[in-house]
């Protein structure tokens, strides 16, 4: 069953599934590919931030077209709204376009200083929380959940570690019945990280600790308790404090319910009861907490690739620890805390209804690739955030391919 609250992309990808309800239906495919526009990127484009933060020179006029149009196949055939690309190259250039539309019913175009809800790549910032209290002394990385969190299924088992790396065994609480009708039957509802877990807990879990590998988001709500048991502070406050601010990510937030700072382009979805295809901009993203809650944008989401790939806000031993990634089953990208490898680019990416992102840097070109869209309407089995990645990685790092594969839970 795909349209879910809970699919989950992964292989070249891996990001947090979706809320649903029903609201006004866009319009017809075609007129999602109407009005393509592509923009260059402008400083004025994002507020706050200076010349530094604006290309020096863009990538050359052939390899710019060649760009251009692999992104807008793809967006036409895909049927995709509106996508923001951002793409940095040391010694080749940058290149930052946005096409299509960010609404279909006004035909606005998409903008490249638009804020988006980046699904699972609140991940990231999640266990980069959690790292900090490793560094900090204040946690172990092998401590059982239980220490910490009482109530776990084979808690005294299940490491920190094993949460991280997507390996506790424990049963997915998006897969559970129960949370699919109460999530479908009211996206505006708030939810509790206790009620959220209470889901998963019904159920066995699926295998022994640290065995498998198994894509669950009740692994980071439980990281999350941790930190804030921990910490004393609020998740989105220690984040706040202890991440977004040293690392100087000023249009990055943990929102606390619907909340969604301007501008920001309208998000389509087809994750709802009856499968059409509905507005979800403004769906609550609680059930998704410190697995999927955050937004940021494009130079947040620069920046961010870079700090949490090259371990800017920890210790040489923990981003060593953290780089440390295991096989996912799936040919080409591995996992470790929190973070990915898909075939040498290292990040996350994410999903919420409505909206998909991929933020990932490569390493042996100091490279890094943003993408922005403003639907998780799959095509054709795909993730369209990972058709985008895949086309264009396929022309700037031919032999760094980004791929990917769906995996429904």
């Amino acid at each position: 069953m795909r349209r879910t609250a809970y699919r989950l992309p992964l292989a070249a990808a891996l990001l947090v599934a979706s809320v649903l309800a029903p609201m006004a239906a866009t319009p017809a495919a075609a007129d999602h590919r109407a009005g393509v526009r592509t923009t260059g990127f402008r400083a004025a484009d994002v507020d706050g931030y200076g010349k530094d933060d604006a290309p020096e020179h863009g990538l050359s006029p052939q390899l710019s077209a060649r760009l251009d149009k692999a992104i807008e196949d793809v967006r036409t055939q895909a049927h995709i709204p509106g996508v923001v690309v951002g793409l940095w190259m040391p010694g080749k250039g940058n290149y930052v376009r946005a096409t299509g539309v960010a609404d279909t019913a006004t035909r606005k175009p998409m903008s490249v200083g638009s804020y988006v809800r980046i699904g699972s790549e609140t991940k990231t910032f999640t266990v980069t929380a959690l790292l900090k209290l490793v560094d900090d002394g204040r946690v172990r990385l092998d401590d059982p959940i239980s220490r910490y969190i009482p109530g776990v299924p084979n808690g005294r088992h299940i490491t920190l570690r094993q949460l991280a790396e997507m390996r506790s065994g424990l049963f997915p609480y998006t897969s559970d019945a129960d949370f699919e009708h109460d999530l479908l039957s009211n996206p505006q509802r708030t939810f509790t990280p206790r009620e959220l877990l209470a889901y998963g807990y019904k159920h066995p879990n699926t295998f022994a600790p640290g065995t498998q590998f198994q894509y669950c988001n009740s692994n980071l709500i439980l990281l999350g308790l941790v930190v804030e048991k921990v910490s004393g502070h609020k998740l989105r406050d220690f984040i706040d404090q202890r991440v977004l601010r040293p690392a100087h990510l000023r249009h990055t937030l943990f929102p606390k319910g619907n909340e969604f700072p301007k501008p920001h382009p309208q998000g389509y979805t087809d994750q709802t009861l009856s499968g059409d295809i509905a507005n979800a901009t403004d769906w609550n993203p609680s059930w998704a907490w410190a697995a999927g809650a955050m937004i940021s944008n494009l130079q947040d989401l620069r920046r961010w690739a870079k700090v949490v790939a090259t371990g800017t806000l920890l210790s040489p031993e923990t981003q060593a620890e953290r780089l440390e990634t295991l096989p996912t089953g799936f040919p080409g990208t591995t996992y470790g805390l929190g973070i990915f490898d898909a075939n040498g680019w290292i990040g996350h990416n994410g999903s919420l209804p409505g909206y998909e992102t991929v933020t990932v840097y490569l390493p042996s070109k100091k490279a890094t690739l943003v993408i922005m869209l403003n639907t998780d309407v799959s095509y054709q089995g795909q993730e369209p955030s990972t058709l985008f990645a895949k086309a264009v990685t396929q022309i700037v790092t031919p032999n760094n391919v980004y791929d990917g594969a769906v995996v429904s839970q």
